[in-house]
């Protein structure tokens, strides 16, 4: 299936600020053909790469019940998301970790922030910024719109236990395209 293409900025375009990216991300969401034409999986996570605003990454993500992504973050990459279909729920950390050199942290008590995202809403992250998205509905797709700039240099993974976040796994472009 052939999704529409957004059309992606020109070279010279400066780089894009996080309003910008919240910007396109709730008008892309917005788009309720666009988003209608996402083919949806029952058993697992869709996902259609659009050009997003100055030479950003976009991504418009389906979302099956009760799937997520786990404990992750951008590295060094700025980003928004808004739910455009659904429900989302987002698991942060309100806390700067040590970009590298590490594998396992432990975290003071008060940096989890939880945010439901319905159909609309979203929100701009920073740097570095760690969180989980989940679709907990039992029985309903959530569909989402994703920016990222610089386009993603890397995910890191990590998994949680209580107070203790711990590095996975550093994944590259070539793992998820």
């Amino acid at each position: 299936m052939s999704l529409p293409s957004l059309s992606p900025a020109s070279a010279s375009t400066a780089a894009p600020t996080q309003a910008e990216l919240l910007d396109f991300v709730r008008r892309t969401a917005a788009d309720t053909e666009l988003i209608a034409s996402l083919p949806l999986d029952p058993e697992g996570r869709t996902w259609v790469r659009l050009a997003g605003p100055g030479g950003s990454e976009a991504w418009l993500i389906g979302w099956p019940p009760g799937t997520g992504t786990g404990w992750h973050d951008h590295a060094d990459s700025v980003g928004a998301f808004v739910t455009a279909a659904g429900e989302l729920k987002e698991n942060a950390l309100a806390a700067r970790l040590p970009t590298d050199g590490w594998k396992t942290l432990e975290l003071s008590d008060g940096v989890d922030r939880e945010r439901r995202l319905t159909s609309g809403k979203g929100r701009a992250f920073g740097r570095h910024h760690v969180h989980e998205v989940l679709n907990e509905s039992p029985d309903r797709h959530a569909v989402s719109v994703h920016a990222y700039y610089p386009p993603l240099p890397r995910i890191r993974r990590y998994s949680r236990s209580g107070g203790t976040l711990r590095l996975e796994q550093v994944e590259r472009p070539q793992d998820w395209q």
